[in-house]
């Protein structure tokens, strides 16, 4: 007979562990995909546990505590989602043991007062628990990038988040990500993910797929002029169109003449505007807006390329990857406003047209991944692949510290963090000793995942780590319960990454053990006036 105290927070529990186990069986290379149909009906078939959560419309406010650490480990590292998810629901799935038994032992845990002092103990528990493998990380480093300029070594630091999403394919993706970001990458070491762009046509398959270096845009050109080398560009937010003055006027034409001479007035002030931005310099123009048919005629007399872009925010890159003003009216532009690059020409990928910005130099402000596949849902994929790959990028130029991936560093922090729970006295010991049984969840999905006996596979784990080897993790190509050497395999994550992941998780945990009541506030209940009748309150013989 449980107070209602605790059936809330079992509740909570429930709803947090069935969210974790959603993700569970998608965890790791082998994770199974998930089909979501999202609230606009549009289908996403995929295993990357930030994609499922967003698609996901999560109401239960406990389970949206995971869903907030989740998405905290995105913005924050960009990788890991699913390990937060995972850990965070077996933390509490164990807390959950824990309030069990500490109720069984006494009657007197019935009592509010009892059982919110022993959650207090199993929180206090996990957040040393917490702090002591944060401390313990650093002595797991096994090895450190050492030059994010070399494109192999890149590649071979990025092949564990790329293999998660894309397994199969990471040696080839991975490559086409760390030439992409390696090219970009400034002299400051200040890495902007936004500077790497995805353009996805279908066609051919993923091996097709291949880097650029500028921007690529799925249009066609405006005019008859389809390539220009040494390209000059002058960018315009406005429409390529006349003036239009903001009052109206009214124009009375007496007769024919009159008639001909206001329309060659419009036209001599149309070409003009073009001649004057073709005699700047500029061969190339890009506009934010329509084009006018009179316009086009004059671009087209003096040779001007015409590209139009709908979108504010391709507009904005284009002018930071050519080094281009973007101007608000037809004016001529000035040597510092026009943009430069190699060639801009129209190509043809598959049956889509393309419009290339193409920088010959390697350190271009921006590189573009044009990814190939035979269907939206695959290419859709590949993009997530190459959004964790550019984030692993980014988190190794802010610590290029690595850790055993494959479960080995997850066995490590449990066997050492249960010797410490060995010493601590108290209550708190049973919590950190569930902290560490936590870790076991991580190669126990693995395992799962690869249709493996998991209880074989972390006894192995633990009697290799036993004698010493701490980068010792699960085989993922093996047929059984094999465990290899994670360094020699190249199977590697970031520190970042899992010292963020082990934080979040944590806290989500914690802030939902420490929830005692939900309460919503919704409308007051009673009738509802009917709709539709005006006055429907007042007397009829009024």
């Amino acid at each position: 007979h449980y107070s209602g105290l605790e059936e809330a927070v079992y509740r909570n529990i429930q709803a947090c562990k069935e969210l974790a186990q959603t993700t569970r069986t998608a965890y790791g290379p082998n994770g199974m995909n998930k089909m979501v149909i999202n609230h606009l009906e549009k289908l996403f078939v995929t295993n990357d546990a930030a994609t499922i959560l967003r698609e996901l419309e999560v109401q239960h406010p406990a389970a949206k505590m995971l869903v907030m650490a989740s998405h905290m480990q995105e913005q924050e590292v960009g990788d890991g989602t699913n390990f937060v998810l995972v850990f965070a629901g077996v933390l509490l799935e164990l807390a959950e043991d824990l309030l069990r038994m500490g109720l069984s032992v006494s009657e007197a845990m019935k009592w509010c007062s009892e059982y919110l002092l022993f959650a207090a103990q199993v929180i206090e528990g996990y957040e040393k628990a917490c702090k002591k493998a944060l401390e313990i990380l650093p002595d797991l480093v096994c090895s450190s990038a050492k030059d994010l300029r070399d494109v192999e070594e890149v590649a071979s630091l990025l092949h564990t988040s790329v293999m998660s999403k894309q397994y199969g394919n990471e040696q080839f993706l991975a490559k086409l990500i760390a030439q992409a970001c390696v090219s970009i990458l400034p002299d400051s070491g200040h890495f902007n993910v936004d500077n790497i762009r995805v353009c996805k046509i279908v066609g051919a398959g993923i091996s097709a797929s291949s880097v650029l270096h500028g921007m690529v845009f799925k249009k066609e050109t405006e005019g008859d002029v389809t390539s220009v080398k040494d390209a000059k560009i002058a960018v315009y937010s406005c429409p390529f169109d006349g003036m239009i003055t903001e009052t109206k006027g009214t124009v009375l034409i007496k007769n024919a003449e009159e008639l001909m001479n206001f329309s060659k007035g419009e036209e001599n002030l149309m070409d003009l505007q073009v001649k004057a931005i073709a005699d700047s310099g500029a061969n190339v123009v890009v506009t934010g807006g329509k084009v006018a048919d009179m316009a086009l005629h004059y671009a087209n007399k003096y040779n001007l390329m015409l590209v139009r872009l709908n979108s504010k925010w391709d507009l904005r890159r284009l002018c930071k990857t050519v080094g281009a003003t973007a101007l608000p009216r037809l004016t001529p532009p000035t040597l510092e406003e026009m943009g430069h690059c190699d060639s801009v020409y129209l190509s043809e990928v598959g049956d889509t047209q393309v419009v290339v910005f193409k920088h010959e130099k390697e350190d271009g402000a921006i590189s573009t991944i044009l990814i190939r596949g035979s269907t939206d849902n695959l290419m859709d994929d590949i993009e997530r692949a190459v959004d964790d790959g550019v984030n692993t990028f980014k988190v190794l130029t802010r610590d290029k510290r690595l850790v055993p991936g494959g479960g080995a560093t997850e066995i490590e922090l449990a066997k050492q963090i249960t010797s410490y729970g060995e010493t601590c006295p108290g209550l708190d010991q049973y919590a950190i000793k569930k902290f560490a049984e936590a870790f076991e969840a991580i190669p126990r999905a693995l395992a799962e995942n690869s249709g493996v006996k998991a209880n074989e596979v972390i006894s192995k784990l633990y009697a290799v780590h036993q004698e010493g080897n701490k980068n010792v993790g699960f085989d993922i190509e093996a047929e059984t319960a094999a465990v290899k050497d994670m360094l020699e395999a190249g199977v590697l994550d970031t520190y970042l990454g899992k010292s963020w992941g082990i934080k979040l998780a944590t806290n989500a945990a914690v802030t939902v053990l420490r929830v005692d009541q939900i309460i919503m506030a919704k409308p007051a209940g009673g009738p509802k006036p009917p709709s539709g009748k005006k006055d429907w309150d007042e007397d009829q013989n009024d």
